[in-house]
């Protein structure tokens, strides 16, 4: 990539769309604040507007940080829709000429010196008012498939941003020789863990090796009866902290009481794990997890040994896929379907924790697979493209 003085990027003007779930919004902010980093060692300063729906989480993260949003309106085209989202399909075609034409005068107004877009339906109309008012397009793509919108926005975007090697089949023909893989942006602060913090934290016993499980923010009732199944036979072995969700935590609770007092220690249950995640990843030995694209970046990022019970139906099928992925590559272990049981899983966690070496050898493979550089990357190509749109 081309090198541009601060003084050429003074003013770099930046569009930045995508959101509707934190798989897209996210690695959109943690590219933001990886740009305006970069951007501050050269003493220029980005300026950005974040466009999105009123009502999406891009909205509420957009003004947490502080960042300009604007809002359009816009439709969502549902795939395999049944009789009830056919007629929805049909109510938000209308939306999207009207979309269309807000992003338009959006996008004359800022005159960006280049959109950035993390998929999601919203950032279709922004997408295709940069191809007609000649803006470059930026696209990035988290999942190992790429999404609907991206694929409509791949034949137009001047650089297509991949997470996954493998992603560039699924790109249209033309696309794929304006594919690059950077990986997907992984927040700074993930890499950067302290375990003795974490033990601290959660009284945990160091001696012991440390299985943490998350269903996400939310927790996932799946993975919360599969562990509560199985805590009496894996408590003797290790220790297990659960990240379980609001929803669960009372039940989760009472699993947790009737434990064997001599056990009881052995099991940390709570409904969030906030700022010390970081610190917990870090002290984690074997981390049980769904297989969203955002868990998978960070893990493989730190090179965790993992087992991973992907939610399924997702859109596409995606976190199978990736799951799939990766344990076709010996970089995890992957339960679905008819494998995720309790007995399963506890034959996995057990062979894991009976076998320190294969654990390591997994851990070593996901680390062959993660891409802890990828903000860097995925800001650099933005100023890059930034700086040809000024030279």
């Amino acid at each position: 990539m081309a090198v541009y003085t601060a003084e050429h990027l003074r003013s770099v003007r930046l569009i930045v769309t995508g959101g509707g779930t934190g798989g897209h919004t996210y690695p959109a902010l943690t590219t933001i604040r990886t740009l305006r980093a970069r951007l501050a060692e050269a003493g220029t300063e980005p300026e950005i507007l974040w466009v999105g729906v009123a009502h999406g989480l891009e909205a509420r993260v957009a003004k947490q940080e502080g960042i300009p949003f604007t809002a359009i309106t816009t439709g969502k085209l549902r795939r395999s829709p049944n009789l009830h989202e056919w007629g929805r399909n049909v109510a938000d075609a209308f939306r999207v000429p009207l979309g269309i034409f807000q992003a338009i005068m959006i996008v004359i107004r800022a005159r960006p010196d280049v959109v950035f877009s993390t998929g999601g339906y919203v950032c279709v109309p922004i997408g295709i008012a940069a191809w007609l008012t000649r803006r470059p397009l930026v696209m990035h793509e988290q999942t190992l498939t790429v999404g609907l919108a991206n694929r409509i926005l791949a034949r137009l975007a001047d650089l297509v941003l991949l997470s996954h090697e493998s992603s560039i089949d699924h790109l249209p023909a033309e696309a794929k020789a304006r594919a690059v893989v950077t990986g997907n942006p992984v927040r700074p602060e993930i890499l950067i863990g302290n375990r003795d913090r974490a033990l601290a934290a959660y009284h945990l016993d160091p001696r012991l090796p440390l299985v943490y499980v998350t269903g996400g923010a939310q927790g996932a009732v799946q993975v919360n009866n599969l562990i509560a199944d199985i805590l009496p036979g894996l408590l003797p072995k290790c220790q297990v902290l659960h990240q379980c969700g609001d929803f669960s935590l009372d039940r989760m609770q009472q699993v947790a009481d009737a434990i064997p007092e001599h056990l009881r220690s052995r099991y940390r249950v709570v409904d969030y794990v906030h700022g010390e995640l970081p610190d917990v990843l870090s002290a984690a030995d074997i981390v049980v997890a769904r297989s969203g694209a955002g868990t998978v970046a960070e893990l493989t990022a730190l090179g965790k040994a993992c087992v991973f019970i992907p939610l399924i139906p997702t859109g596409g099928d995606e976190q199978r896929r990736t799951a799939r992925h990766l344990a076709d590559a010996g970089a995890s272990r992957m339960l679905a379907g008819p494998d995720a049981s309790a007995n399963r899983l506890y034959e996995e966690i057990m062979a894991l924790l009976d076998h320190p070496e294969r654990r390591r050898e997994l851990a070593n493979a996901a680390h062959q697979h993660g891409r802890p550089h990828a903000a860097a990357a995925v800001a650099s190509a933005i100023i890059d493209a930034a700086g040809r749109c000024r030279s």
